[in-house]
C-alpha cells in the first residue's frame, strides 16, 4: 500500500469517526428531555421571588385563589393595633421589665402550611372563644420561653438566656408560659370588646404541632407575628386565627372604622325624610261602597243614579290608595265641599 493509499485512508477514517461523534451528541427527536428544579419552578411560576398579583401565573392565582386576604376584614388590624397597646403595659407588669411590643407581620394562610412551617421547639397552646364556639392558637417559641423564664426567675440583664436544645421543657418552664399565655389571651379578650364581647379561654398546653390542630389543614387562617422585645433579650408570640373562628363576627371585622352601620347614611336618610315630607299623596272621601253585578255596571247609562246606603250626617272614611286612615264628618265650608278628621283609624294586619 502506497503512502497516497494511507493518506485516503486515514482521512476516511477521521471523517467517519467525526460523524459518529456527532450522532452520539445530538439527541434523538423522539428522546424524553428530563427538566431539573430550575426549569420545572420557571415553567410553575414558582421561585420569582414575591411576585404581584399581575405578575404571576395562572397556577398560582388559582393555588393562592381559596385564601382570603386579612385586608378584606379592616376592622382586625385595628384589634391588632390595640392588642398591641394593651399588651405592652399588661407585659411590663408581668415582667417588671421595659416591654416592648410591635406586629411583625398580618398574613393569609391555610392551616396545614402553617403546622409544617411552626419551628421547633415551641409551645402551642389551644384556646376557645366562648362566645363563638370555636378555637384558635398562640404559639410561643423558644426564644421567648427561655427569656420569659429568666426574667421573672431574676437572671441578669445584659446576659443572653440560656438555651439547652434537645430536652423537652420543665414543668417550671410550662407553668411560668401558661401564665404568660394567660396574660395573653385577656389582653385579646380587651382586645376585642369594643367590637364583640369575647372570651379568650386556655385550653391546653402542646409542644407538637400535630396535637394542636383546631381546624382541617386546608382552611384558611390569619396569622399575626407579635416581637416582644424585653431590653437584650425577647421573641415571638404568633396568634393563628381560623376564618370560621372569625365568622360569627365577620360582618363587624368589615367596618372600616369602629361603630359603622352598614346600608345606613346619616345624610341620606335626612335627605330621603326630607323629601317624603314633601311627597304629595292623592286622599280619598269615601261615602259608601257598594257590590254590583258586573251585567249591572255594564248597564249603566248617563243619567243613571245609584244610591247610597248612607244616612244624612253619617261619617265618612279618608283613604290613601287601599289604606283607611281617618274617620270624617262630611261639610261645607264656603262654597266647597270639606270634611272634618273625627279619629283615626286602626289599620288591620296583614293577614289577620
Amino acid at each position: 500500500m502506497t503512502s497516497a493509499e494511507d493518506d485516503d485512508l486515514a482521512a476516511a477514517w477521521g471523517e467517519a469517526l467525526e460523524q459518529e461523534g456527532s450522532a452520539e451528541a445530538a439527541p434523538a427527536p423522539d428522546a424524553a428531555r428530563v427538566l431539573n428544579q430550575a426549569e420545572i419552578d420557571s415553567l410553575l411560576g414558582f421561585g420569582g421571588g414575591d411576585a404581584k398579583q399581575e405578575d404571576q401565573t395562572g397556577i398560582e392565582r388559582i393555588v393562592s385563589a381559596g385564601l382570603v386576604s386579612y385586608e378584606r376584614l379592616p376592622m382586625l388590624e385595628i384589634v391588632f393595633d390595640r392588642l398591641v397597646r394593651i399588651l405592652s403595659t399588661s407585659l411590663r407588669n408581668f415582667t417588671s421589665d421595659n416591654v416592648e411590643v410591635s406586629i411583625d407581620s398580618i398574613v393569609s394562610l391555610r392551616f396545614g402550611d402553617y403546622l409544617n412551617s411552626v419551628p421547633l421547639p415551641a409551645m402551642l397552646a389551644v384556646f376557645k372563644v366562648e362566645e363563638w364556639d370555636n378555637y384558635g392558637l398562640l404559639v410561643v417559641d423558644s426564644a421567648l420561653i427561655y427569656s420569659v423564664v429568666d426574667v421573672l426567675l431574676g437572671g441578669r440583664r445584659g446576659t443572653a438566656a440560656m438555651r439547652i436544645e434537645g430536652r423537652p421543657y420543665t414543668t417550671i418552664e410550662r407553668t411560668l408560659v401558661e401564665r404568660l399565655i394567660t396574660v395573653v389571651l385577656q389582653d385579646l379578650s380587651d382586645a376585642f370588646s369594643p367590637l364583640s364581647p369575647a372570651n379568650f379561654r386556655f385550653e391546653r398546653l402542646e409542644v407538637n404541632p400535630r396535637f394542636a390542630a383546631v381546624s382541617r389543614l386546608s382552611n384558611a387562617c390569619i396569622l399575626s407575628r407579635l416581637r416582644v422585645d424585653m431590653e437584650d433579650r425577647g421573641g415571638k408570640i404568633e396568634l393563628l386565627l381560623p376564618y370560621a373562628t372569625l365568622e360569627p363576627v365577620r360582618e363587624l371585622l368589615l367596618q372600616q372604622f369602629m361603630g359603622e352601620k352598614f346600608g345606613r347614611d346619616s345624610i341620606w336618610e335626612t335627605h330621603l325624610a326630607e323629601e317624603l315630607r314633601h311627597t304629595e299623596l292623592a286622599l280619598d272621601v269615601v261615602l259608601d261602597e257598594q257590590a254590583m253585578p258586573l251585567a249591572s255596571v255594564m248597564s249603566l247609562q248617563r243619567g243613571d243614579r245609584i244610591t247610597l246606603n248612607v244616612a244624612p250626617g253619617a261619617p265618612v272614611m279618608l283613604r290613601c290608595g287601599e289604606v283607611p286612615l281617618f274617620e270624617a264628618e262630611l261639610g261645607r265650608r264656603e262654597n266647597r265641599l270639606a270634611v272634618r278628621i273625627g279619629r283615626a283609624l286602626r289599620r288591620q294586619p296583614e293577614g289577620g
